[in-house]
């Protein structure tokens, strides 16, 4: 029965958790409906007490009565009945206060705090969803802002290119001009004009000494004005009035009013924080000497100190680079080009300023990207441990409401043996409580969508993937690592043939896929290999075994579309429900039909991970059960609706196609590979041009629908009169395939391909090769230069091939001897000489030497089929 974890799943997460908090406050409200029934009979219980002990008060009141008559029987009767009345009181009250103590008063508790958690978790929950979404939000923003610098990037460089070309140059060339060039004389002339200030006319060299002066004396500092920012070397209109006529002999302040106008004129001041270029002799009103005084005057200018030329937060580190309000205002400043507010890059060209733009707008995005997946990974692990959180709080509540009932119940039936035909329908009622029927029943009827998770991924401008492996599409990625198969399925499942023989047991072999991984320790390593490039062994190393088979899963659940493409799910829906009654002769031929739809990435995918699971199941003896467990956990990642809904999350047409790969890989996987292999002939002999890929075109779904359904039908049911042939003809079926030559759909030797029909006749089995000794073991062999191959290393292929014409062996089996000694034996895996590349077993290429030797008994044994080994290599793709 699936859990909380894995059923209340959406698309934007708050919808799943809210259909689940609907259900979990209206436990709330049940629990306190139970209350006020079990408050309001205490209460009635009481009250009825009450009336029952005020009988005897009221009847001795009455004068003349039983009292007279001290012997008579009938007082004795009386006083029975009366006694009866006070009895009966304290026993109503002994229930009411049962009530009390039993049920009310510690279901009371329990109810507050089962709220509280409750509440707690959905404020929890709450708060991570919005912080997510706004994350999301702020990283369509951020890409929409880098989307847009990379196209004004691209419109500049175009423009460059076309600005100054002659448009008539082409057609009637003149002969080369010289360039005309601007010369500026230097002004030297200028330098010796006199300057004219107030009342006085000075030259050049008196007034550079009192500028000299004025820069020495005057009290200068930092201004700042809102907005704008701090202004260096300024002073006060004050200050500059009473050096006047301090040392310049002004009479008047209008008079020293008129020299500071002389000195703003000249450029050797300047108004700032204010509109207009006047000097006045305010306290109010800075003024900023200007670099051509200092130059005038000979004193080095005093600049300004980094990081305080601009009043606004503008670190990398401060949270200011979000604000909206703060990226305006600084983008409004650069267009501005204010003098006095420092920049930093004062002679960027407009295309170097548009391309720093789009380089930090790339980075942004990017930091935003990864944190938002950081953020998406936390979120995910807080809602897979509030789920289970919550899966216990709701089987505790439906414990604690049997048990209430029971204690009800109980509180009655000690104190009122009269009242037990009550108790007994109460018990039934009890009895008829069940808590976890009543969650399955929640599970079926609201359950919103299994765990598959939606990688938001980098979107490079220019369509590149190397930067990251989870979420991207397969053939993307398959096509990034130049394989057929993406290299980290291939590392996942090369590492954990290498690591099953370490484990104590087939049970623990087989549990691997069963153990129920903590979502965070999955996190934790795909954090580590999610960088686009093949996965380091070590980093294996770190986690246990079945923490790397959840990261496959967790792989397969994070593509953008299944294994087995969402498109074909249709038609298997129809064929196992078409085919429910017929045999699985009839039904494996349409599967081949269907399965050979898919791309050529997703079969060869798929064909390692069966080739895996299968040999695992062989040399591990699952029974049954092991086997409908693993095809469970393995059916929503290898076959998932494009739309999941409440008719999809009840089928098992996944579960019933993995249970058919199990049973009939061989016959399967040949028989695509061999219509693979005659599709590529046909395709190179008789058509130059390049096929189109499956097209998505939904415009006639309905009609070919219903002729494939159509189709199907006919050949489930028998309609032709005589079977296919095998043979590539005018009416063969012919899947259109992906990119790339007929020498990379599969590595395989054409050759030794043959048809299922003709080797079931010669009593051969459907294989793609020479037939390979049976092998017991999935253990490696640990002898020298036995490494494990992966592309991390050097060795791109996963296997080291074989020279031609070089005679190979293998190494003896040691289970000859292990069978022999009982008491050696550690379990059915033993030591066996051969290697596995790309999910498959390879024997091990022995030297040349030791190929030479005689073989030993044991490796006679072995050897005895007479097949020659056969090296199964994952060719690189062509570009």
């Amino acid at each position: 029965m699936p859990g909380f974890a894995d059923s209340f799943w959406s698309n934007d997460y708050a919808a799943g958790l809210g259909v689940l908090f609907g259900k979990l406050q209206q436990g709330v409200v049940e629990n306190r409906q139970l209350l006020t029934i079990a408050r309001m009979r205490a209460e009635a219980e009481d009250v009825y007490g009450q009336r029952l002990s005020e009988i005897a008060p009221a009847v001795d009141k009455i004068p003349n009565g039983f009292n007279r008559d001290d012997g008579a029987s009938v007082r004795k009767a009386y006083e029975g009945v009366r006694t009866e009345m006070e009895d009966a009181s304290k026993n109503h009250k002994k229930i009411a206060q049962n009530i009390r103590d039993l049920v009310v008063n510690p279901f009371t508790r329990w109810c507050d705090a089962h709220e509280s958690r409750l509440q707690n978790s959905q404020e929890e929950l709450q708060a991570k969803i919005k912080a997510h979404d706004k994350q999301a939000e702020l990283v369509k923003k951020l890409r929409s802002n880098y989307f847009n610098k990379c196209r004004l990037v691209e419109d500049l460089e175009e423009e460059n290119k076309l600005a100054f070309q002659d448009p008539e140059s082409a057609a009637s060339p003149k002969p080369k001009q010289p360039i005309p060039e601007i010369k500026v004389e230097p002004e030297e002339e200028e330098d010796d004009e006199p300057y004219e200030i107030g009342d006085e006319t000075y030259s050049p060299d008196q007034i550079k000494k009192i500028l000299a002066h004025m820069l020495n004396n005057i009290k200068m500092g930092e201004t700042k004005v809102p907005i704008l920012g701090t202004y260096q070397n300024t002073s006060a209109g004050t200050d500059i009035v009473e050096y006047l006529q301090r040392h310049m002999g002004t009479t008047s302040i209008s008079y020293a009013e008129r020299i500071g106008q002389d000195l703003i004129t000249h450029g050797f001041l300047r108004l700032i924080g204010n509109v207009g270029n006047t000097f006045a002799n305010s306290s109010r009103m800075s003024y900023q000497w200007r670099p051509q005084a200092f130059k005038l005057a000979g004193v080095p200018e005093k600049k300004a100190p980094v990081g305080r030329t601009f009043s606004m937060p503008l670190s990398n580190g401060s949270e200011g680079n979000d604000s909206p309000v703060v990226g305006v205002v600084s983008e409004y400043l650069a267009n501005w080009n204010i003098p006095g507010v420092n920049n930093g890059r004062p002679n960027e060209t407009p295309s170097e300023r548009m391309r720093r733009e789009a380089r930090e707008a790339d980075e942004k995005y990017k930091a935003a990207v990864q944190k938002l997946d950081e953020m998406r990974c936390e979120l995910e692990e807080a809602i897979f441990l509030h789920l289970k959180f919550l899966e216990r709080c709701e089987l505790d509540r439906l414990k604690a409401i049997k048990t209430v009932v029971l204690d009800f119940s109980g509180t009655i039936s000690n104190v009122i043996p009269s009242l037990q035909s009550t108790v007994d329908n109460m018990m039934l009622y009890q009895e008829t409580v069940q808590p976890l029927g009543d969650l399955r029943y929640l599970l079926e009827n609201y359950r919103t969508g299994s765990f598959v998770p939606k990688v938001v991924t980098y979107e490079n401008y220019y369509n590149k993937v190397d930067e990251q492996t989870f979420g991207v599409d397969l053939e993307a990625r398959a096509r990034a690592d130049k394989k057929r198969v993406p290299i980290i399925v291939t590392t996942l499942l090369t590492y954990l043939d290498h690591h099953y023989p370490d484990l104590e047991g087939d049970e623990a072999r087989r549990g691997v896929w069963l153990h129920e991984v903590s979502l965070k320790d999955t996190h934790k390593l795909r954090a580590k290999v999610n960088n686009g490039k093949p996965p380091s062994l070590e980093v294996f190393a770190e986690f246990d075994v079945p923490t790397v088979a959840s990261l496959l899963k967790l792989y397969l659940l994070e593509l953008p579309d299944s294994l087995v493409s969402s498109h074909v799910y249709e038609i298997i829906r129809t064929i196992y429900n078409t085919t429910q009654d017929s045999s699985e002769d009839a039904r494996i031929p349409v599967l081949q039909q269907t399965l050979s739809q898919l791309r050529l990435t997703n079969i060869a995918t798929l064909d390692a991970c069966m080739n895996h699971f299968t040999r695992l199941i062989e040399l591990t003896s699952a029974d049954e059960e092991y086997v409908a467990k693993l095809a469970t956990t393995l059916a929503p990642c290898i076959l998932r609706p494009r739309t999941e809904t409440s008719l999809t999350m009840e089928e098992k047409h996944a579960y019933r196609l993995i249970r058919d790969l199990f049973a009939h890989k061989d016959a399967i996987f040949s028989e695509l590979k061999r219509m693979s292999t005659l599709g590529a002939s046909a395709t190179i002999s008789g058509n130059n041009n390049r096929p189109r890929a499956i097209s998505t075109d939904e415009s006639n779904r309905r009609a070919n629908m219903e002729e494939r359904n159509r189709l199907i039908l006919e050949k489930a049911n028998g309609g032709r009169s005589r079977a296919t042939s095998p043979a590539p003809g005018p009416r063969a079926h012919r899947r259109d395939r992906s990119v790339g030559g007929p020498e990379t759909r599969f590595p395989i030797s054409p050759s030794g391909i043959t048809s299922p029909t003709s080797s079931q006749q010669h009593g051969k089995r459907p294989s793609l090769g020479p037939v390979l000794p049976k092998r017991s073991s999935l253990e490696v062999p640990e002898e020298a230069g036995s490494a494990i191959s992966h592309p991390a290393d050097g060795n791109s292929n996963g296997a080291a091939p074989a020279e031609a014409g070089t005679p190979k062996s293998e190494t003896a089996d040691p289970l000859a001897d292990k069978r022999s000694s009982l008491v050696e034996k550690r379990n059915s895996l033993g030591r066996s000489g051969a290697r596995i590349s790309v999910g498959r077993r390879i024997p091990v290429v022995a030297s040349t030497t030791a190929a030479s030797q005689q073989p030993s008994g044991t490796e006679k044994e072995n050897l005895s089929g007479g097949h020659a080994p056969v090296t199964l290599v994952d060719a690189p793709m062509d570009d």
